[in-house]
């Protein structure tokens, strides 16, 4: 059985390996998704598995996936194209270890400015965002979404020298 941490403590920085996703990390780039995503109960299922293992692929296939490894196992992954980001997926269990602020300044070196749009219900992500100099700038109705729900778009800007 799994004992709950003490909320507020973080995990120490787990020893992992940033790097461009392969074609053969489909399949468990896909399965970091899915366990991500379930383990938030208010986000609705309206994506068949083969359906999340295609979107993966293609972000693959077009260069957008960096994953991180430890011991050579996936356990997270952020996609990025250009200065937008697309998703940023941890094993429900990698959560506050430092991995996903990791990719995230992964994806930060490259560019002056990001973006993304993160679900209003998905308390922890906006938070984690915010702390990493993210700002909001709108928010929506979640028409514009795949599921419908509320969403909120949050940019960062590299700081003028």
């Amino acid at each position: 059985m799994m004992q709950a941490r003490p909320r507020g403590l973080v995990q120490p920085v787990v020893p992992v390996e940033i790097g461009p996703a392969r074609v053969l990390d489909t399949g468990t780039v896909g399965a970091v998704m899915g366990q991500a995503n379930q383990a938030m109960p208010w986000l609705p299922k309206v994506h068949s598995g083969a359906q999340d293992l295609r979107y993966v692929g293609d972000m693959i296939d077009a260069g957008w996936v960096t994953v991180a490894r430890q011991e050579g196992a996936i356990v997270g992954f952020i996609a990025q194209a250009g200065q937008e980001v697309h998703g940023l997926y941890l094993r429900p269990q990698m959560q506050g270890r430092g991995i996903a602020r990791r990719l995230l300044e992964t994806c930060k070196q490259g560019c002056s400015r990001l973006g993304l749009w993160s679900f209003q219900q998905n308390a922890r992500a906006v938070r984690f965002y915010r702390k990493a100099g993210f700002v909001e700038v709108a928010r929506s109705d979640g028409a514009g979404n795949d599921v419908g729900l509320p969403d909120v778009r949050l940019e960062w800007q590299r700081e003028a020298a």
